[in-house]
């Protein structure tokens, strides 16, 4: 129990503080010297921000993306067997469900939190025109798969 507590104040601090940097960073142009160029798929953009493993938690692996899809963009239900994921939303609409919970629509500063091997069973765009932009930020087990599709 004392180590999901751990766990669990690990990854709101990271993801306090690393939202934070984000936000100043972009006002100050430092953002893209740190930026991996993106992966693009379809409609899906994913630009690395930071990726560490993490020595003194159990080697876990921290990693920080900006996500942004197009319009009308969404992925197929999966689960991140071995991370937890914490997602905050820059800008317009997110649309998300997990597990049983309700189907949720998060506006820029909403957040949503995912355990591991949660079910991600409605993931996308929540505008058919507009893009939406969110930053994630996830503490994984390298030894377990990063996405099983459902």
């Amino acid at each position: 129990m004392r180590g999901r507590c751990i766990v669990s104040q690990v990854i709101a601090g990271c993801a306090g503080a690393i939202a934070t940097y984000v936000a100043m960073a972009d006002h100050v142009g430092v953002l893209s010297s740190f930026a991996q160029t993106p992966a693009a798929s379809a409609g899906l953009r994913s630009t690395e921000l930071f990726n560490r493993t993490m020595d003194d938690v159990l080697g876990r692996r921290l990693t920080v993306r900006v996500i942004e899809r197009d319009g009308g963009n969404g992925s197929a239900a999966h689960r991140h067997p071995g991370s937890h994921t914490v997602g905050y939303i820059l800008e317009g609409s997110y649309e998300v469900k997990i597990d049983d919970g309700p189907l949720r629509s998060l506006k820029p500063g909403e957040v949503f939190y995912e355990a591991p091997n949660a079910l991600h069973a409605v993931s996308r765009n929540a505008s058919k025109t507009e893009p939406v932009k969110y930053l994630v930020i996830q503490v994984s087990d390298p030894a377990k798969p990063a996405t099983v599709p459902e």
